[in-house]
């Protein structure tokens, strides 16, 4: 008998390291990187995932679209069984396609924004590159700004004049906070399970390490959010449970006691802040005729109006750091949290201070508050795209529903483009977008879509071309963040399953038959791109940052390199709080805009000129809430990043009867007769779904958590969802004209017991095939 054949190699992901065991080229362990402090165990799921009966093993035609041709319209996408073709045959239809939307319609009907994590590699990165393809055949309609901090990305450059990505890179870091901070004020809270996460890697994990240095240091923490799991158990958080989306008139409610009990920073205000003379009449009611004091806001909120007055002492008296969640922006009028975050901060006057202020994104990911200097580099260039046509992330469908029709964006009209043909790479829309079922009546309106993609997801299977991709362990990449010293070698370990190819090579083929196959591939094959864009990135760090790190050989031999780019003693905002007339912001005035000249004069009623409580279209304090009494969260899993891995064995391991988890409060449950492990249908006029009950009094009574990512698995074309995917009940509008956000924690649902015969959940099995041509 043969003895198999055994290795080791060593990867990089999202959610950390780990050392990968293959025996006769198949995947038969992970091991988190013993140098980790505090692994996540989601990378236990790659054997099981990479192996999976969903994986895409040849290139796919949507039948219908085979036999007809394009067609706007024509039905068909996701109930359609497949036809293998050859790569050749593939390479044909897709270049062809292509060339025609062109040629008819012009680069603008192609939609490429192509959203999504993807995987963790360089050079191997999804996004950078179908953009690179996209660009060199003349461009396409893109997307600007996140699902994950659109609101943010909009409104915080017009009040700190600095980017959304680089303002929570400047943050004060862990250090600084742990040895000078008395007072952490988390809305939203800082779930453990997001900071085991980082776009890009990490090679260590150890925000749980530093939160417990300031536990150990007297910091004192408060969770303020419906769930009381999202802060750590080990720091002993005070948890206070306001109604969801009423965290606006919570701040304004501490910010009236600032100002009438004289706690307020006066000539911080004066010397540092535009504006506050126009918002003050607003918080204490003189323009309106309604102080915003802590009575008002213990009527929206549900939060005692005692508990609010003593918070805002509290946070008067100790250096206090308020720190803001993605989650509060992905709400209806989601900009509205993080302006009054800011305007809250100003009014203690301890931005710019050691351990004070303002933080946004504290424990969204691990890379927040990481006492690292950002070291930028290695990044494969997508050239420019001539198309000046976008969409706000997040308003896909409406993209889809009405071409032609104008929108609003950051005081600017613009139009929707008539898309013809989606490119997908790297992501899934049935994972991040809102209103599901709304969303499957526009995708039939597109003539063509295609995706690279690894497995037989949601999006594969609504598409017409699905190109099977490799996963980062079926080929060679760099690993690296910018917020990370490490730089690690991702060194293939296993042959594609099945005829997959990278993404890189699908590209390179489409592009040689369109003309541009040098241009795109500049004569480099993947080994060459590795060295090239190593040897850049060491020449640059060399000459930048006077940091020598080995030649790409040695790299490649020795396994990862870490850089000694530490940085203990960043404090955000120190410079512009010691001198604002030299160190001023980026704003109109200069200053930290409480009040904003340039919003106010885009005349959106739905965002003015300073901040504001603005009800949201559905929430427990409105009449929808007598249909519906129960708000739904659906915040990110503990199992899987989004829905990556969702087949793996972690995320199966947490099923309930084959459907995700829902945690709903007993005395919801107890009132209509549902039971630990029941599965329950979650239901309102937007959509269905099926979840298994997990009974938790770490919920907020009224309030149920279903975590997204579980693949979408309908019954039928907008019928029953099967698994529990949330965003088939999720509101899909922008947060506001200005940022145009999601606003998935907007959502009213009703819950019952589900007593029929249960529904199989087929969201794993590969679709119908027929015979190939």
């Amino acid at each position: 008998m043969t003895e198999p054949t055994r290795k080791r190699t060593r990867t990089l992901t999202h959610w950390g390291v780990y050392d990968i065991d293959v025996e006769d080229e198949r995947i038969v362990a992970a091991h988190p990187w013993v140098d980790d402090p505090d692994p996540s165990n989601i990378g236990l799921s790659i054997p099981s995932a990479i192996h999976h009966e969903s994986r895409i093993t040849q290139p796919m035609v949507r039948s219908g679209w085979l036999e007809h041709g394009p067609r706007s319209n024509a039905g068909g996408r996701g109930t359609e069984p497949f036809v293998p073709v050859s790569w050749d045959r593939a390479f044909e239809l897709v270049a062809t396609e292509l060339q025609r939307v062109k040629d008819t319609h012009g680069n603008k009907a192609i939609y490429g924004g192509s959203y999504g994590w993807a995987s963790a590699g360089r050079f191997h990165h999804a996004l950078s590159q179908i953009h690179r393809f996209l660009n060199q055949i003349g461009g396409y309609t893109g997307s600007v700004n996140t699902y994950s901090s659109a609101a943010s990305e909009v409104i915080v450059p017009h009040v700190f004049g600095i980017g959304h990505m680089p303002f929570t890179q400047q943050q004060t870091v862990w250090p600084i906070i742990a040895h000078h901070t008395r007072l952490i004020v988390m809305f939203g809270g800082m779930p453990p399970k997001n900071t085991q996460i980082s776009a890009g890697g990490a090679g260590k994990h150890t925000v749980q390490n530093w939160l417990l240095k300031c536990k150990a240091n007297g910091v004192k923490f408060v969770n303020i959010g419906p769930l009381r799991g999202d802060a750590a158990e080990g720091l002993k958080a005070e948890w206070i449970a306001p109604r969801p989306n009423s965290d606006t008139a919570l701040m304004l409610g501490l910010a009236h006691t600032l100002a009438v009990e004289a706690l307020t920073d006066r000539d911080f205000l004066a010397t540092h802040c535009e504006g506050y003379e126009r918002f003050e009449p607003y918080l204490l009611g003189s323009s309106d005729g309604q102080p915003k004091d802590a009575n008002w806001a213990a009527a929206l909120t549900g939060v005692p109006a005692d508990d609010i007055r003593e918070l805002a002492r509290r946070m008067a008296g100790n250096r206090t750091l308020i720190t803001v969640a993605y989650s509060l922006q992905r709400a209806d009028h989601g900009e509205q949290p993080y302006w009054m975050a800011a305007t809250l901060a100003s009014m203690l006057g301890q931005i710019g201070l050691a351990g004070g202020g303002i933080g946004y994104g504290y424990g969204a990911f691990g890379r927040t508050g990481r006492p690292v200097k950002r070291v930028s580099g290695l990044t494969f260039p997508q050239h420019t795209n001539p198309v000046r046509d976008f969409i706000p992330v997040s308003r896909i469908t409406e993209m889809l529903e009405s071409p032609g029709e104008e929108f609003e964006y950051d005081g600017k009209s613009h139009t929707y483009p008539d898309a013809r043909l989606i490119y997908w790479c790297g992501g899934n829309p049935f994972h991040h977008h809102q209103d599901l079922n709304r969303m499957i009546r526009a995708w039939q309106k597109p003539e063509t879509i295609i995706v690279n993609e690894s497995w037989w997801n949601a999006m594969a299977r609504h598409s017409d071309i699905v190109l099977p991709a490799t996963t980062s362990l079926e080929r060679n990449d760099i690993g690296r963040s910018p917020e990370d010293t490490f730089i690690f070698p991702m060194q293939q370990a296993i042959a594609p399953v099945g005829e997959a190819r990278s993404d890189y090579d699908i590209f390179a083929g489409i592009a040689q038959r369109m003309g541009v196959g040098e241009s795109f591939t500049e004569g480099r094959s993947e080994e060459d791109w590795l060295r090239h864009l190593y040897g850049e990135f060491r020449e640059q760090i060399g000459r930048r940052e006077g940091i020598e790190i080995p030649e790409f050989d040695d790299f490649w031999s020795r396994g990862e390199v870490e850089l000694p780019t530490e940085d203990n003693d960043r404090v955000h905002l120190s410079k512009f709080r010691n001198d604002p007339v030299k160190h001023p912001l980026k704003t109109p005035s200069g200053k930290i805009e409480i009040f904003s000249e340039t919003i106010d004069s885009f005349g959106y009623d739905d965002c003015p000129g300073h901040a504001t409580w603005l009800e949201p279209s559905e929430w427990l304090g409105s009449d929808r809430a007598e249909r519906f009494p129960i708000h739904m969260i659906s915040n990110q899993p503990t199992t899987r990043l989004h829905s990556q891995h969702d087949p793996g064995v972690v995320s199966m391991a947490s099923k309930i009867q084959g459907r995700e988890p829902v945690a709903v409060h007993p005395d919801d449950a107890a009132s209509r007769g549902i039971n630990d492990g029941d599965v329950v249908r979650v239901f309102n006029d937007r959509g269905e779904c099926l979840a298994g009950v997990c009974l938790s009094d770490g919920i907020r009574p009224g309030v149920i958590n279903l975590s997204t990512g579980a693949w979408y698995d309908p019954e039928s074309p907008g019928g029953l969802e099967r698994h529990g995917n949330p965003n088939v009940l999720t509101l899909d509008k922008g947060t506001s004209s200005l940022a145009q956000g999601p606003t998935a924690h907007t959502a009213l649902v009703q819950i019952e017991k589900f007593d029929g015969e249960l529904p199989p959940v087929r969201a794993f099995e590969p679709p119908a095939m027929l015979t190939p041509e």
